[in-house]
């Protein structure tokens, strides 16, 4: 695959894909989301960016990890630990693929550029 940018969460706390939970990806300076939705049943946001190549520049995910977890009847407090959750982070070759794997969990997170 070359280009594009995806995502793929885990739900550590049950081992289970995040499905459900609700990202949007932004280029920084592009005011609306290029692209959004909720995540499948194998945690991917299926989104046409996933092949698609994006300019060069800076980006930002958001995952919005409390939502999740509220809908998930996680007790969180009014104030969560890991509530909405921006990763910014720089496209430099636009012939690669930027994928962005991200383990969660109300009380922490890891993520980092995967294969």
């Amino acid at each position: 695959m070359s280009g594009g940018i995806s995502v793929h969460v885990v739900d550590v706390t049950r081992g289970l894909p995040a499905e459900s939970m609700q990202v949007e990806i932004f280029q920084l300076g592009v005011p609306e989301p290029i692209a959004e939705g909720c995540l499948s049943s194998k945690g991917t946001l299926d989104h046409p960016i996933a092949q698609k190549q994006v300019e060069p520049g800076v980006y930002e995910v958001v995952f919005y990890v409390g939502d999740f977890y509220r809908q998930l009847g996680y007790p969180l407090p009014d104030f969560p630990f890991v509530d909405v959750m921006p990763f910014r982070f720089g496209v430099s070759d636009v012939q690669q693929h930027y994928h962005l794997p991200l383990k969660v969990s109300p009380w922490g997170f890891s993520l980092f550029r995967g294969g």
